[in-house]
């Protein structure tokens, strides 16, 4: 028996030797096979390395592209305020598909040097590897464009070191097609060599996996909605019917970790140590939105603020009440003795956690407009205790979400004992759940497709399941004042849902459909954006789609900068593209597909806007609100 190699993980490995022809220096100790028995490549370990190298969120995407998409999207604003720099353009993150297709193709490849009775016994941990491969070319295809794919990752066996690129349109083709043979792979192979141990996804479940392949196409299908409307609905017709399945419920869905410890790099268990988005925070629209329909999600997606009742009694005890942010003091119930001094009592309602969750307004230039917004741009000053204590007063994003190596210190009144939380945390990633998959066919079924149930029937089950997913990964990333207030102060409040929220949040009319299909459309795609906090590429795809948030809308509304002259048209729609080296071998064939794509090179924020990639040609400006 195989040891599980992600319970107690190694790396390099069977796989990283044959399919990067390094020399392989792992610790082959932990291994129930002796490595000088090891004469060919094994599809297991194949596998699980492809799991392993499977990334479509690391730390630049994080740090520059994810920074730049939430600001476009108006879900997060600079610390500095919204700018001219806001419209700034970013560069093109790496590509990812290569790192899971070349594991394909090493997997396929041995199959192929096998007898075929040997080969078909393989034939589940290829179609996995496949579905991998297809999730990960979305992502690229979302950000580049065309891409290279099918001439890619194969040179050790005869393919080509300069793959030509694969347009948009004839890869969603081909990956329909592939997902439709992976998902009669997995309903129909059997006696198959197909190990729990090294799949950390679905423990070599097949089922499972037929049901993300069934549940993949719908990815597709909304980004086939401008282009060919009606296949985009057959699409979703087909899914919501196929004998499969879709992905549907907690044991379902695509959320999982890859080890809790690691030889090679512990980045694959934290995924990394560096702070990401640590000069934005949520935006006052979102977070506004969040809190006052009573969205549990608001405490997973942003953090705390540090103004515990101990802090707000600090600034009282000091005579600084006027200190406090005024947005903090409309939430207090407080009293004043004769002799001026403040006592704090208790929160108003609705209590906490909720009254720690504060965003940053939209206005331009806010930052430079101290006497209106000083309370939340001004607060390194006005909220500075002393040299050692500044307490910031708005939710910046939940970092812990995302990685888990980062130390978490309590705001805690000067002179208390430090409160800290150093542990490491495994990561846990969601990539495609129920929620996911349900907000697209509310959307589908609004949009005319046939479907088995209604849009309102789907966007119910999504919205439920949201919510228990963002509150099952906070649990799982052990996120601050998740099962515990630390013992601080007893104003406190843990964050996890509790019973009964769900039900208040959808109580609310901004979170109900009406039968009004444009109201309706724009509720469904303000949801996919905050269902997508944890995916910055799919909710800027969703934004790109249905020009949500919409200009004047009445529940979430996009701020108009052309009076600053910044109009819609000026926020980038696609990243931007830097100029190949001459020297490059790549060169030709790319200067080839930017001029088949007609995109530019260079970061203007109107050519941006205008040059579309091919699923965005059609889709509304910003701020336009959804296309019927």
């Amino acid at each position: 028996m195989r040891k599980n190699i992600y319970k107690g993980m190694i790396t390099g490995m069977l796989a990283g030797c044959a399919v990067l022809a390094v020399s392989c220096r792992d610790d082959f100790s932990e291994v129930n096979t002796d490595p000088s028995a090891v004469t060919d490549a094994d599809v297991a370990y194949l596998f699980a390395q492809g799991v392993l190298e499977f990334e479509t969120s690391d730390y630049t995407y994080w740090f520059y592209q994810a920074d730049a998409m939430y600001q476009y999207m108006q879900t997060l604003v600079s610390t500095g305020s919204v700018t001219s720099t806001t419209f700034d353009a970013q560069s093109l993150p790496g590509l990812t598909t290569t790192d899971v297709l070349k594991y394909k193709n090493e997997i396929a490849y041995t199959r192929s040097t096998l007898t075929e009775e040997e080969s078909e016994m393989y034939a589940n941990y290829e179609a996995a590897m496949n579905v991998l491969c297809i999730y990960a070319g979305i992502h690229d295809t979302d950000f580049y464009g065309n891409i290279p794919y099918t001439e890619a990752a194969n040179a050790m066996h005869g393919g080509t070191l300069t793959p030509q690129y694969d347009s948009v349109q004839d890869l969603y083709d081909l990956w329909i097609n592939q997902l439709d043979t992976c998902i009669t792979t997995f309903t129909t192979s059997t006696d198959q060599n197909f190990e729990s141990a090294q799949d950390p996804i679905y423990s070599a479940d097949a089922t499972k996996w037929a049901k993300l392949a069934n549940s993949l196409k719908l990815k597709i299908a909304v980004r086939l909605l401008f282009q060919d409307r009606s296949r985009a609905l057959s699409i979703a017709e087909e899914v919501a019917n196929a004998s499969c399945g879709l992905i549907d419920g907690e044991s379902d869905d695509f959320l999982f970790n890859k080890g809790t410890e690691n030889t090679s790099s512990n980045d694959y268990v934290y995924h990394w140590s560096n702070g990401i988005l640590q000069s934005v925070a949520g935006s006052q629209t979102m977070i506004d939105f969040m809190v006052n329909n009573r969205d549990p999600r608001v405490r997973f997606i942003f953090q705390k603020n540090d103004w515990n009742s101990k802090v707000v009694q600090l600034f009282f005890d000091a005579g600084r009440a006027d200190d406090v942010p005024s947005y903090i003091m409309d939430n207090i119930n407080y009293t004043v003795d004769s002799d001026g001094n403040y006592q704090f009592d208790s929160w108003k309602s609705p209590g906490e956690p909720w009254v720690r969750y504060y965003g940053l307004p939209l206005d331009f230039n806010a930052a430079q407009q101290a006497g209106t917004y000083g309370d939340w741009f001004d607060y390194s000053n006005q909220c500075r205790y002393d040299e050692s204590y500044t307490y910031t007063p708005f939710s910046y994003f939940q970092q812990e979400q995302v990685y888990g190596r980062i130390d978490f210190t309590l705001p805690v009144a000067s002179g208390d004992a430090v409160i800290e939380d150093t542990d490491d945390q495994p990561w846990y990633g969601m990539y495609l759940t129920t929620a996911e998959v349900n907000f697209y066919l509310a959307e589908f079924a609004l949009l005319g497709a046939s479907l088995p149930q209604s849009a309102e029937d789907y966007y119910n089950k999504a919205l439920e399941a949201s919510v228990e997913e963002y509150d099952r990964l906070a649990n799982l990333n052990q996120i601050p004042y998740y099962g515990t207030t630390y013992n601080y102060d007893p104003n406190e409040a843990v964050i996890d849902l509790q019973s009964g929220e769900i039900e208040e949040m959808m109580s609310h009319e901004d979170y109900q459909l009406t039968g009004n299909t444009a109201d309706d459309l724009e509720k469904i795609y303000l949801q996919e954006m905050i269902h997508f906090s944890l995916s910055p590429i799919d909710a800027y795809r969703t934004a790109l789609r249905s020009g949500v948030p919409k200009f004047n809308s009445d529940i979430f509304p996009r701020m108009d900068y052309a009076s600053n002259g910044y109009p819609a048209s000026s926020i980038p729609r696609r990243m931007a593209i830097s100029a190949p080296s001459p020297t490059d071998q790549m060169y030709d064939i790319l200067i080839n597909t930017y001029e088949e794509q007609g995109l530019s090179i260079g970061s203007s924020g109107g050519v941006l806007n205008t040059e579309r990639l091919w699923m965005d040609e059609g889709a509304p400006q910003w701020g336009e609100g959804p296309q019927l």
